[in-house]
């Protein structure tokens, strides 16, 4: 079993690591030459401004009194500049934003799996390319653009990462940080004459990451005070910086600024998918090179905006990432020419062009042939993935059978079918093993395309070499209920296309939860126990409801929280009052968050300490862990937890009264059952069809703990105020380890009921991994199909999130197998013989 185990775990591993190279390589191009435009530029400098998470309605659209929130950039839109809406491409986050931005170009896919704040693959950027930088701004920003730029001449400054707290009374500070530090360097710089050199070089630019608008978006939502009135902070320091440079460089007139967003926001705080709420962002320029305020003379935008923010008589020019818009240039046509072709060559360093308007239609033809040829080995690689997946799933089943199953195995000499190397059937596979290899040799192919197409030659091998439980299976046919088999396949089947469709469209659980409902009725188990098929027939419809819900963190309402249960008063208290503090703008009470951390810590050991009687441990286990889930709770969640419990201990009572009906010679009572005594099974049973039946409800109700409250598959659906009980400075290793403990919670009920399960129907742990390995595998075929390699990194990063769930779902049940073995069937003695031990 452990050598079935590490191949079973080498095997899902290369499956899991084959998407990379089939989806997710990096489309850039490398050892191009930069492309410059030969003519003087008529500005020496450039001052960039990104108002990060900043959506356009926002900076346009005037309040309830007619009056724009940002005057400066209103009358530069009205007289001095151009302006329009910037449409951003998903993922609207800030590292492909500011990608898009400084480096030009949309962020690579490859960067998925590889990290946020660091570069993940070498690009060049227009820092790079300027002959000086300053930046003024974020840590978690400004570091990945001086990284990557050749040489010493891209300078960062940055506030401490502790000043970016969603809990914080101001979090404007952090952009009148960043306009009072620019200033200061420019006064400084007056009297350092080396720098004052530097800063009248030619090819300079000056970055201004301001994150207030985002922090407080995040924290009090865009429509909130504090984030309308940030825009209009960010509006005044952009005024009087305007000002200061002017009179730093005489007024030369040879300055240009650009005002932007990397992304928008959506109205309840959140950012990454494609809302036009987040990728419509504002885009104002101004200043040398740059075309004056035109009036419009008609109106090319079928939506109403213009109206809307009161600017149907300014001239409206939209762009998109990646492509010159001319219409803000304000010089000759030789200029713009030059300019356009620039941009063309940047994309196929080799065209040539005559005429301008031939350049788009190129590029457009380029791209779609470096999207052929970076995607040609797709179908080839998907396919030998596809074939080791159907040999694995099917060489499982056959194991299953052969170890777990009563069939008749009468003695068949297979050797010249199935046995040894030097059988016909090894000849055949290592041929085929072999011209693969030449195949992919002749080709020159990665070493991770020999993994990927040869491994399925000794997966099929092994399904051959079982030949013989496979003919066992085809004697027992006719001593088998067909009727039956044939419905619990295609029970199983409808059940498996419910689970898959369920990782996009919550209410299929609620489907299932009803279908389940039913199952007394159906099996007959209603006539005999109705008290308890009444029970488990309720818990299934309420906790049906939680899949029809928003999702959690969307609109957080702490009045939910508080309907929990009474023995978690103390922690419903420390909820609302820490929610009230931070509304108040007050912080975070240090007492609350040592209750908090305690009530953490102590989840842990309580359970440890009470009987290991079944009801009595269980019951101790949901106490605490319901505390801790309340702490990190926002809403209805708050009530999951509960509901799930409720129909956890219904499943117990309706399986043993399962195996009672069914006459089993070892009836034992639920009430003196011990997880001390009875979690080592000794009997171990053959797997029979109502086990598999027990296998889907666990894994059914192991997605419903994933999904019932919400999309925990992607770490776009985190609320940070989850975990605002236990700190509010942003630290995203510890904000995740809270989430995912939050999200393991419900797990760990699910897992210690199949414990309980297990003892009453003496079912072997060995067998029922195999079933759900069977269940994961082809659930995983499914998903493998629909891994996505383009949109936004939500749906990105949930195709992801989705394919690695159920690839590793066996692994880690197995794995949390264990941590509930503990918590179940191990208990601390405390002041018997020795102070505390483990029994």
């Amino acid at each position: 079993m452990m050598i079935f185990f590490i191949v079973g775990l080498i095997v899902h591993v290369v499956f899991f690591l084959s998407i990379f190279d089939i989806y997710f390589t990096s489309p850039l191009v490398h050892g191009m030459t930069p492309q410059h435009v030969p003519l003087a530029p008529p500005a020496k400098r450039l001052v960039l401004f990104v108002a990060d998470g900043l959506r356009a309605d926002s900076l346009f659209k005037p309040d309830d009194n007619g009056t724009g929130r940002a005057p400066y950039l209103r009358s530069v839109i009205e007289e001095s500049g151009t302006w329009g809406v910037s449409h951003t491409r998903v993922p609207t986050e800030s590292r492909p934003g500011h990608v898009a931005l400084i480096a030009g170009f949309y962020e690579d896919v490859s960067a998925v799996a590889k990290g946020w704040k660091e570069n993940p693959v070498e690009f060049d950027s227009v820092f790079n390319e300027s002959r000086h930088t300053w930046c003024w701004g974020s840590p978690d920003i400004l570091p990945m653009f001086a990284k990557g730029a050749t040489g010493d001449h891209v300078y960062t400054y940055t506030y401490p990462p502790e000043r970016e707290d969603f809990a914080s009374t101001d979090a404007s500070r952090l952009d009148t940080w960043v306009f009072d530090e620019v200033k200061d360097f420019l006064n400084v710089a007056k009297s350092n004459e080396t720098l004052l050199n530097m800063l009248h070089e030619e090819q300079n630019m000056f970055f201004l990451h301001l994150l207030g608008i985002d922090t407080n978006g995040h924290a009090h939502r865009p429509m909130s005070k504090e984030y309308l009135e940030n825009i209009g902070l960010v509006d005044s320091g952009v005024a009087e910086f305007v000002s200061v440079m002017d009179d730093f460089y005489g007024h030369d007139g040879k300055t240009a600024y650009i005002f932007t967003s990397d992304h928008g926001m959506t109205n309840w705080g959140s950012h990454g998918a494609g809302h036009p709420s987040e990728t419509l962002t504002p885009l104002v320029a101004w200043g040398a090179g740059v075309q004056t305020a035109q009036r419009e003379g008609s109106h090319k935008y079928d939506d109403n905006y213009l109206k809307e923010w009161g600017l149907e008589t300014s001239m409206r020019v939209d762009v998109n990432q990646g492509v010159l818009p001319l219409n803000y240039l304000n010089n000759s046509q030789h200029f713009k020419a030059e300019s356009i072709y620039a941009n063309a060559i940047q994309i196929l360093e080799q065209f040539r062009v005559k005429m301008i308007r031939y350049c788009e239609d190129l590029i457009v033809q380029a791209m779609e042939g470096l999207s052929y040829y970076h995607t040609y080995d797709r179908l080839f690689l998907g396919s030998s993935v596809v074939l080791g997946f159907i040999g694995w799933t099917s060489y499982v089943v056959l194991f299953i059978l052969k170890t777990h199953a009563s069939l008749r195995k009468p003695p068949t000499n297979m050797h010249m079918v199935s046995g040894g190397c030097c059988s016909p059937a090894c000849s055949m596979f290592v041929s085929h093993g072999l011209l693969v290899a030449l195949f992919l040799m002749v080709q020159s192919s990665p070493w991770t395309y020999y993994i990927y197409c040869l491994l399925p030659v000794p997966v099929w091998f092994s399904v051959m070499r079982e030949f013989e439980t496979l003919a066992s299976l085809v004697r027992s046919v006719p001593s088998l209920p067909l009727s039956k088999c044939f419905g619990y396949f295609l029970l199983v089947t409808f059940g498996i296309e419910l689970l898959v469709v369920s990782f996009f469209y919550r209410a299929m659980l609620t489907l299932g939860l009803v279908v389940l409902a039913l199952w007394p009725m159906v099996s007959g188990l209603y006539t005999k126990a109705k008290v308890r098929s009444l029970s488990w027939m309720l818990s299934c419809l309420f906790l049906a409801v939680f899949p029809l819900l928003p999702v959690v963190g969307r609109e957080p309402d702490v009045n939910y929280v508080t309907m929990d249960m009474m023995q978690v008063v103390l922690c419903a208290y420390i909820l609302t009052s820490t929610h009230s503090s931070l509304q108040l703008k007050q912080g975070l009470p240090l007492f609350n968050q040592l209750v908090s951390w305690l009530t953490l810590v102590s989840s842990f050991l309580i359970p440890l300490l009470s009987s290991t009687r079944l009801f009595h441990r269980l019951l101790s286990i949901l106490m605490s862990l319901v505390c801790v889930y309340l702490l990190l709770s926002t809403g209805y969640e708050a009530l999951f937890p509960p509901v799930l419990s409720w129909l956890m201990f219904a499943w117990i009572n309706i399986e043993q009264e399962t195996m009672n009906t069914q006459g089993s010679s070892n009836r034992t009572e639920l009430s003196s059952t011990d997880f001390a005594e009875n979690i080592d099974i000794t009997k171990i049973r053959q797997l029979r069809l109502d086990d598999i039946q027990r296998s889907y409800f666990f894994v059914f109700f192991i997605i419903i703990a994933f999904f019932g409250c919400g999309n925990i598959a992607s770490i776009n659906s985190f609320d940070p105020a989850s975990v605002y009980c236990f700190l509010t400075v942003f630290n995203p290793f510890i904000m995740g380890g809270l989430l995912m403990w939050k999200v393991l919670i419900p797990f760990v009920i699910v897992m210690c009921t199949f414990e309980s399960i297990q003892v009453s129907t003496q079912l072997s742990s060995r067998s029922l991994f195999l079933v759900v390995l069977v269940i994961s595998d082809l659930m995983a075929l499914h998903f493998f199909f629909l891994v996505k390699d383009h949109g936004s990194w939500l749906d990105i990063g949930t195709s992801i999130s989705h394919y690695v769930i159920v690839m590793s779902m066996t692994i880690f049940l197995m794995l949390l197998s264990v941590m509930t073995h503990i918590l179940t069937s191990k208990r601390i003695l405390i002041g018997r013989k020795r102070k505390m031990h483990f029994r």
